[in-house]
């Protein structure tokens, strides 16, 4: 069986696998059909030697005379007086090793093996790859399009695998066709019975926006920059919230970048997007404020997760935005249930002493 050991090598070298992995798939294999050959009701071990050498065992276990198991129809285990027969060093609980050869079983056998060794490898390939991308879950890919069925869900080849984007997960008005290459992020990774591992793409999810600002601006990708969330309405508007890490890196400047080109480049690739980038505040006041730009916010009063913000009503179209679009965002953004309260002329007098500290302390930060 030394031959055994040339497989394991050429398998790992071609399917790109781990060979210590390899060589335990290989041993599930040929103690399945070991298995076949010899019976199930036995034990088996595979070693393989520093040699190289595969060699297969079938194993009996050594029990008392009066063990109850020796009188079902169970042929792994021998009793102590018929096993010194055969050793006489034995002792209670060692085990009876025979070493067995499949090389000159014939053909059954050696289908049983090649069937065997199929299964076990193509598992082993399918759970590298299913590790691999539940490792990039978030992260963009790209690839191009090879199917477009009839409920519009696009297929896309990427690498060794065929991701699907769904068309709830497609930005409005996007179509595509076969040849077409698409960029991604993956949504998520699963396994499915009847179709093996499934990859769903995303270009909805706030992740992707994420993904996409990563890519644009080195200060992200470098850590400077720290996205603390986002926010999407596809293919219409998003507001993502920026921390830096250092006073040297201005992160809305640095996202934006010179005359917009950085977050131009990445509302390009999201059908023209409209995105707005929000300084963060561990201060929930102030992040809320932020949140709602372009509306100037007179007030925020917070009870628990729900934020009453005072307004005057010329700032009220502003705040809520097309079809609520603004507020939706920010309450998205923020995580805080966002009501408006209008304030008239006197109100906005009162509250002007609160609002010029406001004012005051956006600009120490």
């Amino acid at each position: 069986m030394e031959r055994i050991s040339d497989i394991i090598e050429s398998i790992a070298n071609e399917k790109n696998l781990n060979i210590d992995d390899v060589k335990e798939r290989v041993k599930r294999a040929l103690i399945n059909t070991a298995k076949h050959v010899y019976g199930v009701n036995y034990e088996y071990d595979v070693v393989i030697d520093g040699s190289k050498n595969v060699k297969l065992y079938q194993k009996i276990s050594v029990v008392e005379n009066d063990d109850e198991r020796l009188n079902e129809d169970n042929e792994h285990f021998i009793s102590i007086k018929e096993a010194k027969k055969i050793d006489n060093a034995i002792e209670l609980g060692d085990e009876l090793t025979y070493e067995l050869s499949l090389d000159n079983l014939g053909r059954t056998a050696a289908q049983t093996l090649h069937k065997e060794l199929e299964y076990h490898i193509q598992r082993l390939v399918e759970e590298q790859i299913f590790h691999k991308y539940s490792q990039m879950e978030g992260q963009i890919v790209f690839g191009s399009v090879v199917r477009v069925d009839e409920n519009e869900n696009t297929f896309i080849e990427i690498d060794e695998l065929r991701a699907i984007l769904p068309r709830k997960n497609r930005i409005k008005g996007e179509k595509f066709r076969v040849g077409d290459v698409v960029k991604a992020v993956i949504r998520k990774v699963f396994t499915d019975k009847s179709l093996g591992i499934k990859v769903e793409l995303s270009r909805t999810s706030p992740k992707f926006l994420e993904a996409l600002l990563t890519a644009e601006v080195p200060e992200i990708k470098d850590g400077g920059i720290i996205i603390q969330a986002s926010a999407r309405i596809p293919g219409e508007r998003a507001k993502i919230s920026l921390i830096s890490t250092t006073p040297n890196i201005d992160a809305i400047g640095a996202t934006v970048g010179t005359k917009g080109v950085r977050i131009n480049a990445v509302s390009k690739e999201l059908n023209g997007e409209n995105i707005d980038v929000v300084e963060y505040s561990s201060e929930p006041a102030i992040f809320i404020t932020r949140a709602m730009s372009p509306a100037i916010i007179s007030a925020v009063s917070i009870d628990g997760q729900k934020a009453t913000l005072s307004l005057v009503s010329e700032q009220k179209s502003k705040a809520i935005g097309k079809s609520g679009i603004n507020i939706r965002l920010a309450s998205m953004l923020t995580g805080f249930e966002i009501e408006l309260n209008e304030i008239g002329n006197n109100e906005k007098s009162s509250n002007n002493n609160g609002l010029q500290g406001l004012k005051a302390l956006f600009g120490e930060l």
